[in-house]
């Protein structure tokens, strides 16, 4: 039996779509489940006829694979991973290669390649972003690991990934250990964001001014035709024209709580640690929280009354506002994203792509855009662009927008509908360009009551003062601490 050019572990439907992309590529794969059933009735019905191997132990995969060996693990993320690693590692000899494709969290990736490598083993962990659609027709794709794994599969994964319209493959080696699970994690965050505004903007066009879903349908119709033409922005618009058998708008039948799997949360939570104001983010993770708990909602409903104002302006010029404070708020969290990205490749010692990985964004994936490509000719400029709001393309979109911006934000206050990641968009913006901010009093409180010291405008950086502010404390000071 001829051996094959990879092994695939898991067969949900991520796995067998992947699998039938690769070898629709010409690859050959061996596949393996943990129920076997599941492997014969993918063989005999989806993979059949096809070149493609079905085995019933970890064993028979390893043995049905030509060396280096690569096995690609889509399973679900956590202990699931690391006992198959260890069911591996028996099976397997020098210079073989282990990779994650599920959505791990980037420091047990780090721990991960650390480990196989020290079985004289090679490790991957990649980001794979596109759902079930795009493992079938191309994902993106964002490895890191082992550097010398990379050759090896680099034919594979750039031959079974999204292209962009010119033929880039939405694929590339992001750096070593967790980074390309960071870069992953890092677009799902951002896709959380840009699913959250667009979930606000839903908000005030139907509650706010009261448009139809068709109206909405038309609105986001035509939006898909500008600078907002993504895929988020493309399936809004097909969710606002969707009618079930009985011809009910199935989006009205849909409960308003939202969950998470944890991707969003692990974002904001390294912004914590790298110290980066990812509001935008944070807000949308929230926002799901608050979703989730509907039944004090529809208790607090009854109770917690707003104004009860109604919208008295020109709709169709609210309307375009809003497509500017949508597009506004969504370079606001793509910077934000990108800051994440350069502070943590300090952190772990990187050497990130920034334009490279806009263009892994491009197709593919969930939040692809035509508004990625701008990203990249930004780092094309200029390589060492400390944040996106500062290259000349988007400075002038956000300065051109912030009229109709403030215009929402103020009118959704008046009308009482939240917009937790627009506006905290819009107050990121305005405090990223302020050139002194009020944290000069929250110093003098600290030292107040703790005397953590502070530093002054007119002495260099890095000197520390305490002022004995009642005459009571002496000059004892704490140690100092920053963000």
């Amino acid at each position: 039996m001829a051996q094959m050019d990879i092994g695939l572990i898991g067969l949900a439907v991520m796995g067998e779509n992947l699998v039938l992309n690769m070898e629709s590529k010409g690859f050959g794969v061996a596949v393996y489940n943990r129920t076997v059933e599941k492997v014969d009735a993918f063989v005999q019905g989806r993979g059949a006829g096809k070149n493609i191997t079905g085995c019933h132990s970890i064993e028979e995969l390893c043995s049905n694979l030509k060396a280096p060996r690569k096995v690609m693990m889509l399973v679900k993320a956590g202990k699931a991973v690391d006992d198959f690693i260890e069911l591996l590692i028996p099976h397997l000899s020098a210079g073989d290669i282990i990779i994650d494709g599920g959505n791990s969290h980037f420091p047990d990736t780090t721990r991960r390649t650390a480990y196989v490598e020290s079985k004289g083993l090679r490790y991957i962990g990649t980001g794979v972003s596109g759902g079930e659609e795009g493992a079938l027709l191309g994902p993106s794709m964002m490895p890191g690991g082992t550097p010398s794994a990379w050759p090896e599969v680099k034919a594979i994964f750039q031959a079974a990934c999204a292209k962009t319209s010119e033929g880039e493959p939405c694929c590339e080696w992001v750096g070593e250990n967790g980074a390309g699970h960071f870069v992953k994690m890092v677009h799902n965050g951002i896709e959380y964001g840009d699913m959250q505004m667009i979930c606000e903007i839903y908000h005030v066009m139907s509650q706010g001014l009261g448009l139809s879903n068709t109206e909405m349908h038309e609105v986001f119709t035509e939006w898909n035709r500008g600078e907002l033409d993504s895929y988020l922005i493309e399936i809004t618009r097909d969710i606002l024209g969707y009618k079930d058998e009985q011809g009910n708008e199935t989006l009205d039948l849909i409960l308003d709580t939202a969950g998470q799997k944890g991707t969003g949360k692990w974002t904001a939570i390294a912004a914590l640690d790298e110290g980066q104001p990812l509001t935008l983010i944070g807000e949308a993770v929230y926002a799901r929280c608050l979703s989730a708990i509907k039944e004090e909602r529809v208790a607090a409903s009854k109770i917690l009354k707003g104004d009860g104002k109604a919208f008295d302006g020109d709709k169709a010029a609210f309307v375009n506002d809003l497509r500017q404070a949508l597009f506004a708020s969504k370079i606001v969290s793509y910077a934000q994203g990108y800051q994440l990205m350069r502070s943590a490749a300090k952190t772990y010692g990187w050497n990130l792509n920034y334009g490279g990985i806009a263009l892994m964004w491009r197709g593919g994936c969930i939040i692809r855009s035509v508004f990625l490509g701008k990203i990249k000719e930004a780092f094309d400029r200029d390589p060492e662009l400390s944040n996106l709001l500062l290259d000349p393309f988007f400075a002038d979109v956000v300065t051109k927008a912030q009229s109709a911006w403030r215009r929402v934000v103020i009118k959704a206050v008046e009308l009482g509908i939240p917009l937790p990641a627009i506006g905290s968009a819009l107050a990121f913006y305005d405090g990223y360009r302020s050139e002194r901010l009020p944290a000069n009093l929250l110093q003098a409180q600290r030292d107040y009551f703790g005397a953590h010291t502070y530093e002054r405008v007119d002495k260099p950086r890095g000197e520390w003062f305490h002022t004995n502010w009642t005459g009571r404390g002496g000059a004892t000071a704490a140690s100092t601490y920053t963000v």
